[in-house]
């Protein structure tokens, strides 16, 4: 009887198996309810001032096209077939459509939303809750790395901007509400807790730092306001993963920090200038953090000739840990952490090399050079250009003992498309000269010149050869 009766007793708080010790939560937790019947637990309060603020975004893109067919009715079989009288010259312009939302940020009309919202549009219409007059919207200022923009209408009245919460107090299992406009249905509010912060290697932007969300974020959400139980701002609804196009409870959300930090930028530069190190890196794994002594931060797998790093005498192997005071946890933070500063500021790098710490002073350079070479026509026959790094090399399934230039895209219709250059391609060499980055593309096109010339890729492991010009 002692026996049960002390056996019951250590159950009470643990159960014994083996070695296993299991904390269970206290008995008797109490479900509770309104504190009366005629009560109804609501967020009403909370998110009616926020709905204010979000608007719908309608965008027109006129897209030119060449119809296939026009080749037939050159033939005077076909001409005689259909009539000498029937219209041959077919419609080769389209308008594409598209929804999406936006937030007011200010009584003046400046709203904040995703760049790929209105990106390449030639029309954008808002529209506010409560009022059926269409505006016309104007960009201010766009950043695809970020996917934040900033457009603006003239308003007749004053409008009701969002408040901000702050980023560094969001948790885990927050409440928090999704506001847009899904499917262009109007207006619509859904409820969720954070997932996950700090979310990163999604593939959507190139400065991720994701809140992840549970809360149904769907098409036409894109923009929207993600709010506390308050009502405040804590992120821009920016993106789902799904197979089937709807939600399947992974959504994510731009940090109200970032989107704080780029929309004030675009507002007051009209652009965005990031700093610019030169360096190419990736993650601390299991194997590296054997050989290190810091278990966090990013390791240099090459470095830009002529670089900020490389006047810095970045090395390769250098674990960067510490940039100004932050702790540097992996690539992506150091990667969104040098892009926070803007060109010519100096910062102080802390970094371990052969097991020794190491604190160097780097001038930092402006990344916007090395993008891409031509924005508007592309070089090389019609392709875009971006050096190699940890998210591009993520999202293209490049191996890291790969190294050259990343064609992230091809001109619809060029020479480059025509000769089968595609998105993913890595050039490796141009004619005898070895490419390693995007300056070594600048020095390749001044010495060859506009000649045609044999072009070397890396494709998924193979490589092939090109003739561009």
């Amino acid at each position: 009887m002692k026996k049960a009766f002390l056996i019951s007793m250590v159950a009470a708080s643990l159960i014994y198996a083996g070695e296993l010790h299991l904390k269970l939560a206290p008995k008797g937790a109490k479900h509770v309810m309104p504190s009366s019947l005629n009560q109804v637990l609501s967020f009403n309060q909370a998110v009616e001032q926020a709905r204010k603020a979000v608007v719908n975004i309608s965008t027109k893109k006129h897209i030119r096209f060449h119809n296939g067919l026009n080749y037939l009715f050159n033939d005077p079989f076909f001409r005689d077939f259909f009539g000498r009288h029937f219209n041959f010259d077919l419609p080769k312009e389209r308008i594409q459509r598209a929804l999406g939302s936006g937030v007011i940020i200010s009584k003046d009309g400046y709203i904040v939303t995703n760049n790929h919202v209105i990106n390449d549009a030639d029309e954008i219409t808002v529209t506010i809750p409560g009022d059926s007059k269409e505006y016309s919207a104007k960009i201010i200022g766009k950043d695809p790395d970020s996917d934040i923009a900033v457009i603006k209408i003239d308003p007749k009245k004053e409008l009701t901007p969002i408040t901000f919460g702050y980023a560094n107090e969001l948790k885990v299992g927050d409440v928090v509400f999704a506001i847009g406009n899904p499917f262009g249905v109007g207006e619509t509010v859904t409820q969720g807790i954070i997932s996950a912060l700090n979310k990163n290697r999604v593939g959507i932007n190139r400065y991720e730092n994701f809140i992840q969300t549970d809360a149904s974020i769907n098409p036409g959400n894109s923009g929207g306001a993600l709010v506390d139980s308050r009502g405040a701002l804590i992120g821009i609804n920016s993106a789902i993963i799904s197979r089937s196009g709807g939600n399947n409870g992974v959504g994510f959300a731009i940090p109200v920090d970032m989107v704080k930090d780029v929309a004030t930028k675009l507002i007051k530069y009209g652009k965005i200038q990031r700093g610019y190190m030169g360096v190419s890196i990736r993650d601390l794994d299991s194997s590296l953090k054997e050989v290190y002594n810091h278990k966090e931060g990013a390791v240099v797998l090459d470095i830009v000739p002529g670089s900020a790093a490389d006047k810095a005498g970045i090395k390769r192997g250098d674990l960067i840990y510490e940039v100004d005071g932050k702790k540097i946890k992996n690539a992506a933070e150091l990667q969104r952490v040098i892009g926070s500063y803007a060109p010519n500021q100096k910062v102080t790098i802390k970094i371990e090399r052969d097991k020794k710490d190491k604190t160097i002073q780097l001038k930092l350079s402006s990344r916007t050079s090395q993008i891409t070479l031509s924005k508007d026509k592309g070089v090389l026959g019609g392709v875009y250009l971006s050096d190699l790094n940890s998210q591009n090399r993520y999202q293209y399934r490049i191996p890291s003992n790969v190294q050259g230039v990343l064609v992230t895209d091809v001109k619809p219709n060029s020479s480059a498309e025509k000769a089968g250059i595609q998105a993913g391609d890595v050039i490796v060499q141009i004619e005898d000269m070895e490419i390693k980055n995007l300056d070594d593309i600048k020095r390749a096109l001044k010495r060859y010149g506009d000649k045609p010339k044999k072009v070397f890729v890396n494709r998924y492991g193979n490589i092939f050869i090109f003739v561009l010009k």
